[in-house]
């Protein structure tokens, strides 16, 4: 897929407030500070599309990007560590997951894991709770620039060997680097593939 468009639209906490459903929807989460914001702006070729923060939970509202005028790039709040209060997590949570379970052109969410780190708890609760919402997911491991290959390697085995205590298939995989643009042909060829089948 080749994007040649990609344009902010608008950002809210109200799922119901999002743009009409009527075009194709992928949306993008994971711990704060996963390297969202880099991936999304690597993958649309849009250098500061998403805003980018050394500070953890930057992002905290639903941000709808329009591709190529055909589909949408959801960029979602991070979960996990943030330096704010537990009641403004509390209503993260509350509207995260209202956005996830109840948006229809939703086709597919992906979560984004640390490459360098074992999987953690959060990350592992949070895919199983997709789970049993039956909400079709794929995990894109980030950073992948900063471990030589034995290490990625090594890493991704250990995570694969965890996941498999709570999922008999594993959901689609895509390793990556905003730096170098690692998978970002293959995570755009992914995306145009599912929009095909629909």
């Amino acid at each position: 897929m080749n994007i040649t468009k990609a344009e902010f639209i608008c950002s809210n906490t109200d799922p119901d407030k999002c743009p009409k459903s009527d075009k194709p929807e992928f949306a993008f989460i994971g711990r704060s500070n996963v390297g969202k914001s880099s991936l999304i702006n690597m993958l649309t070729a849009k250098k500061g599309l998403a805003k980018t923060s050394s500070t953890p939970g930057k992002t905290k509202l639903i941000n709808h990007f329009l591709i190529n005028e055909k589909w949408f790039l959801v960029d979602l709040p991070g979960y996990g560590y943030a330096k704010t209060s537990r009641s403004e997590r509390d209503v993260w949570s509350g509207f995260i997951s209202k956005y996830i379970v109840t948006r229809k052109n939703l086709l597919s969410l992906f979560v984004l894991i640390d490459s360098r780190i074992p999987l953690q708890k959060i990350d592992e609760e949070f895919m199983i709770k997709l789970g049993e919402n039956e909400i079709p997911f794929s995990i894109i491991y980030t950073k992948i620039d900063k471990l030589t290959k034995n290490e990625l390697q090594k890493n991704l085995a250990a995570i694969r060997k965890s996941l498999k205590k709570t999922w008999e298939n594993l959901p689609p995989e895509f390793i990556s680097s905003s730096e170098s643009k690692i998978g970002r042909e293959e995570v755009l060829n992914y995306i145009e593939s599912i929009i095909k089948q629909r």
